[in-house]
């Protein structure tokens, strides 16, 4: 028998909220920083988005950030720590800036050229396939908490694109993006909602 719509795979994406260093633009892999109390509040908004929404399953980082939004999203007690949704390792360049790391290396984009002693493109493009081919089995909502780059990285590779068009889908603290299949075609996968505020989705 064929999946209905309502059986097929949809991943409901979140980034975590907001931290200091996603306020300051510091790359955040590893470094495992708590949200800041306005990232809490941001985080306890997305709950509001998932209270008629049933998940086959809930994945969230192992990173205290990512864990936290769970939480406070109301999706803790079900909640899986999944490792492929950790965020990119930045490597050397963990803890610094974009236009920092440029003033050495001249047009440096994480997307196409990676982080010395840290993860390159390829390797965070495995990663998330990796996640993708896991969930296949999977009918219904899965709820992933993750991170901006990981997550931009993870949309591309459920469409279909290379790593690097990752830079054109930034994700904001505490969105709610949307990846699942085509009205019409499911076996089309599409961005169905991209970088959503919690206020645009309760109208608040």
């Amino acid at each position: 028998m064929s999946a209905t719509a309502s059986t097929l795979l949809r991943l409901y994406l979140v980034r975590h909220g907001g931290t200091e260093w996603s306020l300051s633009g510091q790359h955040t892999g590893r470094t495992d920083i708590p949200l800041t109390a306005r990232g809490e509040d941001e985080a306890r908004a997305l709950g509001k988005c998932f209270r008629d929404i049933q998940f086959a399953r809930v994945l969230t980082s192992p990173r205290q950030r990512a864990r936290r939004t769970c939480e406070l999203a109301g999706l803790g007690p079900a909640a899986e720590i999944q490792p492929d949704l950790a965020e990119w390792d930045y490597g050397d360049y963990e803890g610094q800036r974009t236009v920092d790391i440029r003033k050495e290396r001249l047009g440096w984009n994480v997307f196409r050229d990676g982080c010395p002693h840290g993860e390159m493109p390829a390797q965070v493009s495995d990663r998330a396939d990796r996640l993708i081919a896991h969930l296949g089995a999977v009918d219904g909502n899965v709820a992933l908490f993750s991170h901006g780059q990981f997550g931009s990285v993870l949309a591309m590779r459920w469409i279909g694109l290379p790593v690097a068009e990752g830079q054109h889908f930034p994700l904001g603290p505490a969105s709610l993006s949307i990846l699942g299949p085509e009205p019409g075609h499911p076996e089309v996968r599409v961005i169905t909602l991209w970088n959503a505020a919690p206020a645009s989705l309760s109208g608040g």
